[in-house]
């Protein structure tokens, strides 16, 4: 049996998990659980070989739990590049996911705007991203908008949800970098002039693992805060957390709405 064969097996195994969603939760938006009944959580350090998170405002648990009759695997917290991880190990969840007999991926993070018009605490469909780690080359970055890694499907039904409860929702380019620093002035404009929506330091190597295995992907950014040189407040990872759940509830409500419409 292999590393995510086992990881699976000890999550079904004390679960008892039984569905085809998962949702990825990123910094501060752990509180979507509560709106789950019939609690079943395992310790990421229970979980065979899976990756601890190390961040602030990821706690590190698996929570099974339903949304009506709909049967979810979510993940509270990731692991990061920057904390010291290899790409493998950090896309190793999705492995699990996958094995566990995932189909539909949502995925969240906290992110910074490069928009005056998208104020934080607007919630962001991705719909194209741009590795800006220049790990494989030093080229400029290309614009990735494939239905492989943005499930035009899921896009819509997030857009119907949120119409449907007055939901703001916007659309755009996410930008990966890999931190843990916040970018500078600089780096801001030339994403900006790449057609960048966003930026953050998670997210991308989960979104092209997902897609690369088949699975359906939905990523939806909370924009937490402006970009470096878009406003004169200084970037803490504690506004991130203040800014999260403050948008909480509204999270909350267009997450359920559109796992209760995946067919």
């Amino acid at each position: 049996m292999n590393r995510p064969s086992e990881a699976s097996k000890v999550i079904i195994d004390q679960t008892g998990f039984n569905g085809d969603t998962a949702v990825i939760l990123g910094s501060g938006l752990g509180g979507f659980t509560d709106a789950l009944t019939d609690h079943r959580i395992i310790e990421y350090s229970n979980i065979p070989y899976y990756p601890k998170s190390t961040v602030e405002g990821h706690s590190g648990e698996m929570v099974i739990g339903k949304l009506e009759d709909k049967d979810l695997l979510v993940a509270r917290g990731r692991v990061h590049c920057y904390e010291g991880y290899p790409r493998e190990m950090v896309v190793f969840p999705i492995h699990v996911f996958k094995k566990c007999g995932i189909e539909n991926l949502i995925i969240t993070n906290s992110s910074g705007s490069l928009d005056k018009q998208n104020d934080p605490g607007t919630i962001m469909v991705i719909t194209g991203h741009l590795d800006c780690t220049f790990h494989n080359n030093i080229e400029d970055p290309d614009l990735i908008e494939d239905e492989k890694f943005h499930s035009s499907h899921l896009i819509a039904i997030a857009e119907s949800v949120a119409s449907t409860n007055n939901i703001a929702l916007t659309t755009g380019n996410y930008c990966w970098t890999m931190g843990p620093m916040y970018e500078t002035p600089a780096e801001i404009k030339y994403f900006r002039s790449l057609s960048g929506s966003a930026v953050g330091m998670s997210t991308l190597p989960e979104i092209e693992e997902a897609g690369s295995l088949g699975l359906n992907v939905l990523t939806l950014s909370l924009l937490t805060n402006f970009a470096a040189g878009i406003s004169d407040q200084s970037l803490t990872h504690e506004e991130v957390l203040i800014n999260a759940e403050r948008s909480k509830d509204k999270m909350i409500k267009l997450l359920s709405g559109i796992i209760k419409r995946i067919k």
